[in-house]
């Protein structure tokens, strides 16, 4: 079934409507930007890169989008390729150290000592999953979270990014508290506090 508004977004952007390249921009930057760090170990660097490569990209291919799929779903799919192509250039710029090599040693174990690998899998997996429900919360909902907990920006902060009042603000991030609270527990309860 197509994706009716996406498609007329990308109808849009095929004529080179300016004022809908800023609310396609708007919409999918912070999200795409939560699913490239979910995937780069927060090198928001290369986030950074990969998010404008990949926004650059869907508009040069716009045309070829037939809303087979949700926008975000195209989106990821491009994205997950530019992902791809950075870890493949790393692999070809990291050099090969011998497993031998003294200097290692020390690092392995402190990572041994401090944390198990299962625990640094649970912590990714969470880490993953939060921004996942994140990006699928509706997008002023999730920016407000990001916003709030994550960037550590004050509600005044954060009001003056959506253009609304303070007492707005605070409405928006509870009902936001809510909709990520509802989303996560259907998803993972065990997550999620009191449960």
């Amino acid at each position: 079934m197509p994706h009716r508004n996406d498609l007329i977004l990308a109808q849009s952007l095929v004529s080179g409507d300016e004022a809908q390249f800023e609310i396609f921009f708007d919409e999918y930057f912070p999200k795409l930007y939560r699913f490239a760090l979910t995937r780069l170990s927060s090198d928001e660097d290369a986030v950074k890169d990969i998010v404008q490569a990949t926004l650059m990209n869907a508009i040069r291919g716009i045309s070829t989008y037939r809303g087979d799929a949700a926008m975000f779903t195209w989106l990821c799919q491009i994205c997950r390729n530019e992902i791809n192509g950075h870890f493949r250039q790393l692999a070809k710029s990291v050099p090969v150290v011998p497993q031998d090599d003294d200097s290692i040693r020390p690092i392995l174990e402190s990572l041994e000592a401090t944390n198990s690998p299962e625990s640094l899998f649970e912590n990714l997996q969470v880490k993953r999953l939060i921004q996942e429900v994140l990006d699928y919360l509706p997008s002023n909902y999730g920016n407000a979270l990001e916003w709030k907990y994550i960037e550590g920006f004050t509600v005044s902060e954060i009001a003056e990014r959506l253009q609304l009042s303070e007492l707005a603000t605070q409405s928006i991030l509870a009902r936001a508290r809510g909709s990520f609270r509802d989303a996560l527990n259907k998803i993972s309860p065990q997550l999620v506090p009191g449960n």
